[in-house]
């Protein structure tokens, strides 16, 4: 999807609005990032099923399933591993603290308003994580009823409800929603572990937010929460993942803002199969300024704390095999300005954790306007990912596979060229260079295969996006060379395919009807065990039919 407004013929052009970039409000062009936006009206007519469906389409975005609904899947951005994409849901942190990980799986389309995917480090901005990227949900937010149903195969079926209101003065809004799938034997049957049973899934789940003015301030809050059921070959998972955040921002002066958070992340895995229960959770506070010195030009500024607790449980013996917990204080400043056809951004952190001490982060961009239709950028970022929990403290299986307390973070630079065209009102392309190296790789390779720091990869891609509209034709098309490897063999790094293209055509016909195809392709990736998987083609047709 191009950096262009998806939406640009209802909103007259008017350039998009992201938050994710640099932790403000600018739009697109000034956030000097690859920057793409799922609006709730893409959500709503691309027919896709579930959130990983949604994602796959996206440039430099590649998904890894372990089963069919409610499985454990993976997200990787332009090549780094799961764990190295900083995921917010309304700005609050939502990966597990045992495993780095958030369960993609478990988030409900209908619950979700609008997704930002920022591409390429942030560290500097947002901290721990963020080396391939930043991708942020926000909840929905309803204006009036709503009630949808829906059902396909595999027994699959579900739906949601709810209700928003607002006004000049805030409102709210409340959508519950829930999904049963009765599924399919998710493993081959040559598998020594394949059972006839299908691998069934059930979600139940709640967003909510509600917002109120107060002078020149607004307080809002919001609360996401899923509680669902996965099968698997050996029985059953209960998983529960919830986040909340309580915000407070505005002017205090005609050129002074502040920000305040609050947020609350909870994740309760328990797989009573292999008696395991792991919980997680994490606490999080901060407070940014943003001041607008000159005309152009804004410093922003901010400190942020967060405390998180892991506990791996066995409970066969009701024991505890790691209870631990950390915490972690970091610091921000960023100046971001314009000038003529000149626009730029430098931005540095320092983080300080209780158990691996102080990471320092920068970046550095630019972007020159040169002519009415075409725009050049250039960026660099550093990142660093901090070790989980259970890469820190797992006392492994019989000796084999432990955790380290005196890991390190891995660390990552990046740098990367835009180039952005619209020779054409209704014509919007974007072409992205990027190369990124990572170090001080987490990898089980010590005595015993315990946990150390000493892998490296590389990253190396080309990434091409673009949206033409004409009448009440739609044509979207995204397409990604990414080449990943470990540094020290050169081999391909597992489930990530090197050549990927979406192409989407939707026709709307009037304002009630509207169809669209969709054609996308993945070339083989390297799997497991020596094992290549196939690339492969999917067709996707939608039709939609709006009853009022």
């Amino acid at each position: 999807r191009a950096a262009a407004p998806a939406d640009a013929s209802s909103v007259g052009h008017l350039p998009e609005i992201v938050v994710t970039a640099a932790r403000m409000a600018q739009t697109v062009d000034a956030s000097l990032a690859d920057v793409s936006v799922i609006t709730r009206a893409e959500i709503s007519a691309s027919g896709a099923p579930d959130l990983i469906d949604l994602l796959r389409r996206e440039a430099g975005i590649d998904i890894a399933r372990t089963g069919g609904p409610g499985e454990q899947t993976s997200v990787f951005l332009r090549g780094t591993n799961s764990n190295q994409v900083l995921v917010l849901v309304d700005g609050v942190r939502v990966a597990s603290a045992n495993t780095g990980a958030f369960a993609w799986e478990q988030l409900p389309l209908d619950a979700i308003q609008r997704i930002e995917i920022v591409r390429g480090p942030r560290a500097a901005q947002w901290g721990a994580d963020a080396i391939g990227g930043v991708i942020q949900i926000f909840t929905r937010k309803l204006d009036g009823p709503h009630l949808a149903v829906r059902g396909g195969s595999y027994g699959d079926y579900g739906g949601s409800a709810g209700y928003g209101q607002w006004g000049d003065q805030g409102g709210a809004s409340v959508i519950v929603g829930a999904r049963h799938v009765l599924g399919f034997p998710a493993t081959n049957p040559q598998n020594y572990a394949y059972s006839p049973q299908p691998d069934g899934y059930s979600n139940q789940n709640l967003a909510a937010q509600g917002a109120w003015r107060i002078g020149t301030q607004t307080l809002s809050g919001s609360l996401l929460r899923s509680d669902a059921n996965v099968d698997f070959n050996q029985g059953t998972s209960h998983v529960i993942e919830q986040a909340a955040g309580v915000n407070l921002d505005g002017a205090l002066t005609p050129d002074l803002s502040q920000h305040i958070s609050l947020g609350y992340d909870r994740e309760d895995l328990n797989t009573p199969a292999y008696q395991s229960l792991m919980l997680s959770r994490r606490q999080q506070a901060g407070y940014q300024l943003a001041w607008t010195f000159l005309p152009g030009q804004r410093l922003l500024g901010g400190v942020d704390w967060m405390h998180e607790r892991g506990i791996s449980r066995d409970t066969g013996n009701n024991t505890d095999t790691y209870a631990q917990s950390r915490d972690n204080l970091g610091a921000y400043a960023g100046w971001y300005g314009q000038a003529q056809r000149w626009n730029w951004q430098l931005a540095a952190r320092h983080d300080y954790n209780s158990v691996f001490g102080g990471a320092t982060t920068g970046s550095a961009a630019a972007g020159y306007t040169l002519n009415d239709w075409a725009r050049v950028e250039a960026s660099f970022g550093q990142g660093f990912r901090s070790p989980s929990l259970s890469e820190q403290f797992s006392p492994g299986y019989f000796g084999y596979y432990a955790g380290n307390p005196a890991l390190r973070p891995e660390r990552s630079h990046s740098s990367e060229v835009d180039l952005l065209l619209h020779p054409l009102d209704n014509l919007h392309l974007k072409l992205a260079a990027y190369r990124t190296r990572v170090s001080d790789l987490i990898t089980f390779a010590g005595v015993n295969y315990q946990a150390i720091n000493i892998g490296r990869a590389k990253m190396e891609g080309l990434e091409l996006t673009s949206t033409w509209t004409t009448g009440p034709w739609t044509t979207r098309f995204s397409g990604s060379l990414d080449d990943a490897r470990n540094a020290v063999t050169g081999a391909r790094l597992l489930r990530r395919p090197l050549r990927k293209a979406d192409v989407q055509l939707d026709r709307s016909f009037g304002t009630r009807f509207s169809a669209g195809l969709e054609l996308y392709a993945a070339s083989n990736s390297a799997d497991y065990g020596g094992v290549t998987l196939g690339g492969y083609s999917l067709i996707n047709a939608h039709f939609d039919w709006k009853l009022d």
